[in-house]
């Protein structure tokens, strides 16, 4: 019986290289639409398109995107309970940043009252989890308004209040507890 032989595949090119050269041929309109289809269509491309491009928003569109970021991000799976299950690393960035930018804005009261839907939600998600892999990213999200919580100039009871508020959401008892201690401590009324 005589042995098949086998054709030689030619090497394929990286679909990412004919990409960029049919892309290239395009003009900056044509792009420009489809990045915006695709970033309609999709909440992923346009969380990554988002810091590229630094596009500007208003705190209104900031606190409906970040309430969506806190939801994609703290979701997961009830049938995982108590496994590692994987979360959406993108969206707590996008939280973290969207916080940021609300600050920046001069919108603390707005990311204090995010912070609290993150910690509720956040610290659900750490109780379900086995190993609470994701306790550091809603720390660091939560980081931007500690630090900027220590150097405004709301009423000390707001503040406190808040803190009181936060540990009290916090499910499991240790979510950013160094933070909100001292913060309490500096604004004791």
């Amino acid at each position: 019986m005589a042995k098949r032989r086998l054709k030689k595949v030619a090497k394929s090119t990286d679909a990412t290289q004919r990409l960029r050269r049919t892309l290239a041929k395009r003009t900056k309109d044509d792009l420009i639409d489809v990045l915006v289809e695709l970033a309609g269509e999709n909440r992923d491309i346009l969380r990554r398109l988002a810091p590229s491009f630094e596009l500007e928003a208003t705190p209104k569109e900031l606190v409906a995107a970040t309430r969506q970021a806190i939801a994609g991000a703290t979701d997961f799976d009830e049938r995982d309970v108590n496994r590692n299950f994987s979360y959406d690393y993108a969206a707590y960035s996008e939280v973290k940043r969207n916080l940021s930018r609300l600050i920046d804005l001069g919108q603390l009261r707005l990311a204090m009252e995010l912070s609290l839907e993150l910690m509720k939600q956040g610290s659900y998600q750490v109780e379900m989890s086995d190993e609470g892999l994701m306790t550091d990213d809603i720390q660091e999200c939560l980081m931007p308004v500690t630090r900027a919580l220590n150097k405004c100039d709301l009423p000390p009871g707001e503040v406190w209040a808040w803190c009181e508020a936060m540990k009290k959401s916090d499910r499991v008892g240790f979510i950013c507890e160094g933070q909100l201690q001292s913060l309490q401590s500096r604004f004791k009324t």
